[in-house]
């Protein structure tokens, strides 16, 4: 895919993510009920991957996960910035750096989805089994597949970034223009996720045991089961 459609496929997704962000912003318990839903799952997922916090190996990529893709923090200005940037990147950014911002906004876009579907039954106040069942009616299978490719693909993206020659020179390099170009966000996502996907031993195992928990769990939510977190 050339950098024109990544940067159409970027916009598009963009818009998205903006509407269902300025949506919940017009409804005050919307709001809420997703800021709940956020922090829940945020710490739902810590303690799932438990281990590889723990794990000096894999603790920097495991926080970079739970804080950059599954956190409870508001992107909306970081979107705004990104849609005004978007001819800027496409000069700055190589392709793959490009692509790696791409996959994490569309994957953002389908989350921001399910979220809110979520939090229209659940509310500020629920348990676990009412989160379970909420999952299982207000979001499909399919979706949540989708998600989980998504979380796949941009791993997968992030593993190819650290074999890249010269990237890490090219990334410090870019710090300073960066920041001057109103980029300092998007370079921070891409240094980090580079740097702590460049320490580990095996990042494409860390990938892979991610996601292949939350499958089980998604697998487990979707056919009755009891206790679904407990993937081990």
């Amino acid at each position: 895919m050339k950098k024109e459609l990544l940067v159409q496929k970027l916009q598009q997704q963009l818009m998205m993510v903006a509407s269902e962000r300025q949506a919940a912003r017009r409804e005050p318990a919307l709001l809420a009920a997703r800021t709940a839903l956020k922090r829940y799952q945020s710490a739902r997922l810590a303690d799932t991957h438990a281990d590889l916090l723990a794990n000096p190996n894999t603790h920097d990529a495991a926080l970079f996960f739970l804080e950059e893709l599954y956190g409870d923090h508001d992107l909306s200005q970081r979107d705004i910035d990104l849609e005004r940037i978007i001819p800027t990147l496409q000069k700055m950014l190589s392709y793959e750096s490009l692509h790696t911002i791409t996959e994490a906004i569309v994957l953002d876009a389908l989350s921001e989805k399910l979220d809110t579907a979520m939090a229209r039954v659940l509310g500020t106040d629920f348990t676990e089994g009412m989160y379970v069942a909420a999952y299982r009616t207000a979001t499909t299978r399919d979706e949540r597949q989708r998600q989980l490719d998504l979380v796949q693909e941009l791993g997968d993206s992030l593993c190819e970034l650290v074999t890249i020659p010269l990237l890490a020179f090219t990334l410090t390099v870019m710090s300073g223009p960066a920041r001057l170009a109103g980029l300092g966000d998007l370079h921070r996502f891409l240094d980090r996720g580079f740097t702590t996907f460049k320490k580990m031993k095996k990042p494409a195992a860390f990938v892979d045991a991610i996601v292949g928990r939350e499958r089980r769990v998604m697998d487990k939510i979707f056919a009755g089961r009891k206790d679904p977190f407990d993937t081990f």
